[in-house]
């Protein structure tokens, strides 16, 4: 169907007519504000007649309707959509391998202060695998503020001098 076949001038004209009707039930249920947003919407099709962009509109839209439908009822596309699909997935998975060797080869090549192994992995000869600084072992008793959920937090910023 082309473009020229319709007769845009009494299609539109009776768009916006049916419009303006509309527009004036609004302004007596709605008010004003609605009646005005109706009737703005109303003129549209008699302008874009007027000022020739109906052609532009028609073009637009035929090219959009072929396009979805070429794309909706080709089965070579939707391979090449399964195709695209599949590569995303790939990257997705390569990236979390690659993620998860990268943070192994760190662990491997990261040496500790001393050039030895981590202590907590593997404890040294030399060094014994508890602190050699007396700790008490239970902390020291409340000082009437309660049993709340900080106090194990303030004892402890004490103890680094902090507060």
């Amino acid at each position: 169907m082309s473009f020229d076949q319709f007769a845009w001038l009494p299609l539109c004209a009776g768009a916006t007519i049916a419009g303006l009707v509309l527009s004036f039930l609004a302004f007596r249920r709605r008010g004003a504000a609605s009646g005005l947003r109706v009737t703005a919407w109303a003129l549209l099709p008699l302008a874009a007649y007027l000022t020739d962009a109906l052609r532009s509109l028609w073009t637009i839209g035929v090219t959009v309707v072929g396009f979805v439908t070429g794309l909706v009822f080709n089965p070579q596309v939707w391979a090449g959509v399964a195709v695209a699909g599949l590569s995303a997935v790939l990257f997705v998975v390569s990236g979390v391998m690659r993620g998860k060797k990268l943070r192994l080869v760190r662990r491997k090549k990261k040496p500790s202060a001393d050039g030895e192994q981590d202590p907590a992995v593997a404890p040294s000869a030399n060094k014994p695998a508890v602190s050699a600084k007396p700790q008490a072992a239970a902390p020291a008793a409340k000082t009437g503020k309660g049993d709340d959920d900080f106090s194990d937090i303030e004892e402890l910023l004490k103890r680094r001098g902090i507060s």
